[in-house]
């Protein structure tokens, strides 16, 4: 077998790549590590100070690094446009989307329409209008890959959380169909459901999740950017078409 360092970096190097809700939490962890290895990376957030200090944080890291982006928001049209200007302009196209940007959910029971609506067009609506943007600038290739994160809610249906369980149900079945659809353009479509990760959509305190990391209840923002890569590494003879990770105790 090759060398791994080429076998994790090949697919990485130079390749045009949009993280969305790529600021914070998974998002931001998968930007460090993709930047790390040479991917030209736009990420972006819907606030402002996030953005500005996780551009700071990457330049800090990496001097080098090709890092773009701007403050966006994924329920806006015209926030979308911008990004797919930028991503024009600035990387000349688009190899890899990593589709991420979303909110946590309550039950339905409580919640407004004006609360559910905004969480699904984040959650679902952002995830197909980057996806479709990105198959249009990727089918003339013949190349390109689209990772959807997504949760592994979708298999647990916490009544809990009823309406963030739609949405990563709605992930779910929109990867599998997806792939489908866009096999013949050379485009892969990976979907990773990840269980309790630390981020800013997990209830407690830092040092609780902290806690709860040591514990093996809950896993790192890290974990996940590893599995992004694992299924960005891949020979294009190779799909990883859906990918679980689950803390070790976290029983589901």
């Amino acid at each position: 077998m090759e060398n791994l360092t080429n076998y994790f970096g090949r697919n990485i190097k130079d390749k045009r790549i949009v993280i969305t809700g790529g600021t914070t939490g998974i998002g931001k962890a998968i930007a460090d590590l993709l930047v790390s290895l040479g991917g030209r990376v736009l990420i972006f957030g819907r606030d402002q100070e996030d953005f500005k200090n996780a551009i700071n944080d990457i330049k800090q890291q990496f001097p080098d690094a090709e890092i773009y982006g701007t403050p966006a928001d994924v329920t806006k049209k015209e926030d979308i446009d911008k990004i797919l200007k930028l991503t024009d302009d600035e990387l000349g196209g688009l190899d890899i989307l990593i589709n991420n940007a979303a909110l946590p959910a309550d039950g339905l029971t409580g919640n407004t329409y004006e609360d559910y609506k905004y969480v699904i067009d984040t959650n679902i609506t952002g995830y197909l209008a980057f996806a479709e943007e990105s198959i249009s600038r990727m089918k003339n290739q013949k190349s390109g890959h689209i990772i959807n994160i997504g949760s592994m809610s979708a298999e647990t249906k916490s009544p809990e959380s009823t309406i963030y369980v739609a949405t990563k149900q709605a992930i779910r079945g929109f990867s599998t169909s997806l792939r489908k659809e866009v096999n013949s353009f050379r485009i892969k479509v990976s979907l990773i459901e990840p269980g309790a990760v630390t981020s800013d959509m997990q209830t407690g305190t830092k040092e609780e999740h902290e806690e709860k990391i040591d514990k093996m209840e809950m896993l790192k923002a890290e974990d996940i950017a590893m599995s992004v890569l694992f299924c960005l590494s891949q020979p294009e003879r190779c799909d990883i078409v859906t990918m679980q990770i689950r803390p070790h105790l976290q029983i589901i």
